[in-house]
């Protein structure tokens, strides 16, 4: 049992770290995975949206801080009833997403480890018994260092956290872990190989023979059966395979020019995915790198979900001298987090990604 509580204590603090790290380095990413639980169809928490952020923040914190405490045997009673309840609510989400197909990802390890509702669940499970077992054998749980060393620890680690979290909202996630990261290509993000796996269906054919109705069940084909054809139900049985990069398109006046733009040797993207919800005050960076690229030669446009209303008024008040193209608005919050910023891209490859906070310390080369 000494060594179970050990084993147990050990996986346990380490997963709540690790877990609370990815996702602290992507606290915005977090919030968005929030609010899709928060939405009416799932929990119909609708008034906790505004504060999705601030309370990525604090479960994020507190889960790296719990994994912290456990190892060092750090106020053990408030530790491990902390670790308990949290790992409980935990397990009722992935549940509950796993068997209402809900939430299709938890976001327990952020855009690192993308895991199905089932494999969250399951992993959920495994975490409670391990639990379970530190609650059983908490007595085997002993101190590590002296008390005032540990102290040292939490109150450090704390600290860290918050300075960490701080610097990545003022700026971007440290690691990137999305298919938008610096280096990637976002046509070959697109692409299929040639043996990509394509998805299996099954068709539910409905006939009316005699006056019964008969289902005859294909991959496909129209199935040779007699009788009057009433409908047909499709049901997908297995998954093909999806390119990392989706919904991306490049719109303006209904036309995609993501082919011709994907081109471009020196592209400038400015990212804003919702007007209302952008740091107006950034565009004033913006403007002074925008009109430096395009005195340098650089071709800039920029990218939203918002209407050409919003995008042509925001032109006129901040004297932009480029044009909005649209793009889906879960697909700009997952090219970049800061709303509003920037990338530089060369033939379809991402050079650069900067928030609105460190537009200027985009590096332009003079193309003329």
């Amino acid at each position: 049992m000494k060594y179970l509580v050990h084993f147990s204590r050990l996986f346990v603090g380490v997963l709540f770290i690790i877990s609370g790290l990815i996702k602290l380095n992507d606290p915005v990413g977090f919030s968005f995975k929030l609010k899709d639980y928060f939405a009416p169809e799932v929990l119909n928490m609708e008034f906790l949206v505004p504060y999705a952020l601030l309370l990525a923040l604090i479960v994020v914190v507190f889960e790296v801080m719990l994994g912290v405490m456990i190892l060092l045997g750090y106020a053990r009673k408030f530790t491990l009833w902390s670790i308990l309840l949290l790992i409980v609510f935990f397990t009722f989400l992935t549940f509950y997403s796993a068997y209402f197909n809900k939430v299709t990802d938890c976001g327990c390890f952020g855009d690192a480890i993308k895991l199905t509702p089932w494999e969250s669940f399951s992993k959920d499970i495994i975490l409670l018994v391990l639990i379970l077992i530190l609650f059983y054998g908490k007595k085997y749980i002993k101190p590590l260092f002296s008390r005032n060393m540990r102290k040292i620890v939490v109150y450090a680690s704390f600290i860290g956290c918050l300075i960490f979290g701080y610097y990545v909202l003022q700026h971007l996630p440290v690691i990137d872990f999305r298919p938008y990261k610096i280096g990637a290509n976002i046509i070959e993000g697109m692409s299929y190989p040639e043996n990509a796996q394509k998805p299996i269906f099954e068709y539910r054919w409905k006939f009316n023979v005699n006056g019964e109705e008969k289902v005859v069940i294909t991959q496909g084909d129209y199935p040779d059966q007699e009788g009057e054809f009433l409908e047909v139900e499709t049901k997908i049985i297995q998954k093909g395979y999806e390119p990392p990069i989706h919904d991306f398109t490049m719109e303006r006046d209904e036309e995609d020019h993501t082919e011709e733009l994907m081109q471009v040797d020196h592209l400038l993207v400015v990212v804003a995915y919702s007007l209302s919800n952008s740091e107006m005050e950034g565009f004033e960076s913006i403007k002074k790198i925008t009109d430096s690229a395009i005195k340098k030669g650089y071709t800039v446009i920029g990218l939203s979900a918002s209407s050409r209303k919003k995008t042509e008024a925001l032109i006129h008040e901040h004297s932009l001298g480029f044009e909005f193209y649209f793009c889906d608005e879960t697909t700009l919050k997952t090219i970049i987090r800061s709303n509003p910023s920037v990338m530089e891209i060369q033939k379809g490859t991402i050079m650069q990604k900067r928030s609105w906070q460190d537009a200027m310390k985009l590096e332009l080369r003079d193309l003329n």
